[in-house]
């Protein structure tokens, strides 16, 4: 279900973390990681909220989409099936397809198309 400002009001409460805080919050653990497991959990995250055009401009902010571009040049096959599923999510949006395309994302993503990871493959 996508999210707007009322329901995410309800849904955060009084003492609950705003969404644009929490975002942040997950870009900082990825960038503190130091194991692989970590920072795959963190980037499957990230791209299960890139689906929801509530959090697109956040994510735009935060620089998530140049973050999952920089995860499908991993050699970690898992960072890139959670990075490319970040951009499938988050490329519907203009202006999320335009800092793709910006950031040099289709090259990156036709790479990935010969992936043995069924859902990498189906994501690009």
């Amino acid at each position: 279900m996508f999210t707007n400002a009322q329901r995410q009001v309800e849904r955060t409460g009084r003492s609950g973390t705003p969404r644009d805080k929490y975002l942040q919050d997950l870009v900082t653990q990825f960038q503190n990681a130091t194991d692989e497991e970590s920072k795959e959990k963190i980037v499957a995250n990230l791209a299960n909220f890139a689906y929801d055009p509530f959090n697109y401009a956040f994510m735009r902010q935060l620089n998530v989409l140049e973050l999952f571009l920089d995860c499908i040049t991993e050699p970690n096959e898992r960072l890139v099936e959670f990075g490319i599923g970040g951009v499938c999510n988050s490329c519907v949006d203009p202006a999320n397809a335009s800092v793709i395309v910006q950031c040099g994302g289709i090259p990156l993503v036709i790479q990935c198309l010969s992936s043995p990871v069924r859902n990498t493959g189906a994501n690009c």
